[in-house]
Parts: structure tokens; C-alpha cells; sequence
């Protein structure tokens, strides 16, 4: 979990051991959609576009690769490319980037459309007319940012909060009844209320917590499995 019971608990989070881990999931859940980071190591395949010069940028942090796949629209499916034909990069490493490099300008004679006199690892894709290729492996920081920790503490007791309004509230709000005992007698029907369409990701529904995830966003491709 990107942060513990009792940190939840500290954060306002309340309820058994089980409720305040639902809620800390459903905050996880909330900011990797968000930062669209995993932040704990998770084996997954994802998607990334084929640059001209090979190059593969992923959207999420490499730990290691295990397969890379040209994604292609013949009814052949492509066989994985073996670990010659390309290198890894990951911003685990200070200046790096997170990207599959394909070997462009090598080749492989053992490998059938991949030999120096067909042109290589280039000619292979080319001649698959791949323009993307599937990733899989194992992505994610090796362990949970403290910034993420607290964000995902604070976040877990907002959204508990928000899932059950106190009695001020209810009284406050013109689309509800409450009777002597607080129940509510009566809901406004959902059409009378204004609705403002909100982007899936474009926040976690807290500005506290998307300020302090700010530095993690990120931009990447696609997701074919995984989270």
C-alpha cells in the first residue's frame, strides 16, 4: 500500500483496520490515475509509440524488461524481439529517461528477417509495418515517496469524509430531508441538480493533495494491462 493504517489514521482516516485500508486503496487508486506513476513495483504491459529513430518512451517507471512485442495489423502475431534488438532506460537513474531504445542500426543474422543483407532490426519492423510495440515487465519506484505516503494518508481521510457528509451538511443541502433521527426521507432528482463535467484524471478531487503530487504527473501512453 502507498501508506499504512496508522498513517491514515493519524491523517484523519477512522474505522476498523479493514475499512481505513479500503479507503487507503481507493486513494492509491485515485493518485496512480492522477500521476498516472505506479508507485510501488508491479509487473504489467504497456504500450508505446515507435519513433523514426527507434526510440520507445514508456509511461511509467522501468524497473526491468521482459518482452518487447511489435504490435502490428497483420493476422500473423509479431514474435518478441530478443534482448539485442533493443536497450532500456529508466529515470531511476538521474538524467535517464524511461524508454525502450530499439537497435535501429544492428542486426541479427540467427534471425530470420533481421539479417545484416535484409537491413537489420529496421527492416524487421519496417517489413512488419509496426508502429507500436508492447512492453512488458516490471514498472514502478522501488519503494512509496514520502510525498506520496502523506498524500495518500490525507487523501484516504478526504474521501472518507466526502462518502459520509455530517449532519450540518445534510441539513445545509437543499437536496436532502432528514427526519428526527437523521435519516434521510427525501433525494432531489439527479437531473434538477447542475452538473459540471470533470476530466477522469483531471484531479484527485482534493487541490491539497494534487499540489503535492504535482512534481510526480506525468504523461504517458496508453495501458494494455496492469493498473
Amino acid at each position: 500500500m502507498y501508506c499504512s493504517v496508522a498513517q491514515a489514521q493519524s491523517a484523519g482516516c477512522t474505522g476498523t483496520d479493514p475499512e481505513v485500508t479500503a479507503w487507503i486503496e481507493a486513494a492509491a487508486e485515485r493518485i496512480t490515475a492522477y500521476t498516472r506513476q505506479q508507485f510501488e513495483p508491479l509487473s504489467m504491459v504497456v504500450v508505446g509509440d515507435v519513433t523514426p529513430g527507434g526510440l520507445v518512451l514508456l509511461p511509467r517507471r522501468v524497473r526491468s524488461v521482459s518482452s518487447v512485442t511489435p504490435v502490428t495489423d497483420g493476422a500473423d502475431d509479431a514474435p518478441s524481439l530478443p534482448s539485442s534488438a533493443y536497450r532500456v532506460t529508466s529515470s531511476d537513474v538521474l538524467g535517464q529517461v524511461d524508454a525502450v531504445h530499439l537497435a535501429w542500426g544492428g542486426y541479427d543474422d540467427l534471425v530470420v528477417g533481421a539479417e545484416s543483407w535484409n537491413g537489420g532490426w529496421a527492416g524487421l519492423l519496417d517489413g512488419w509495418g509496426a508502429e507500436q510495440v508492447e512492453v512488458g515487465g516490471e514498472f514502478g519506484y522501488a519503494s512509496v515517496p514520502p510525498v506520496v505516503v502523506q498524500a495518500t494518508a490525507l487523501l484516504a481521510a478526504h474521501l472518507q469524509a466526502q462518502a459520509a457528509p455530517s449532519d450540518a451538511d445534510a441539513t445545509q443541502d437543499p437536496a436532502l430531508d432528514a427526519d428526527d433521527e437523521g435519516n434521510n426521507v427525501r433525494i432531489e432528482d439527479a437531473d434538477d441538480a447542475p452538473t459540471t463535467p470533470v476530466a477522469a484524471s483531471a484531479s484527485t478531487g482534493s487541490t491539497q493533495i494534487d499540489a503535492l503530487l504535482a512534481s510526480y504527473l506525468t504523461a504517458g501512453v496508453s495501458l494494455l494491462g496492469g493498473v
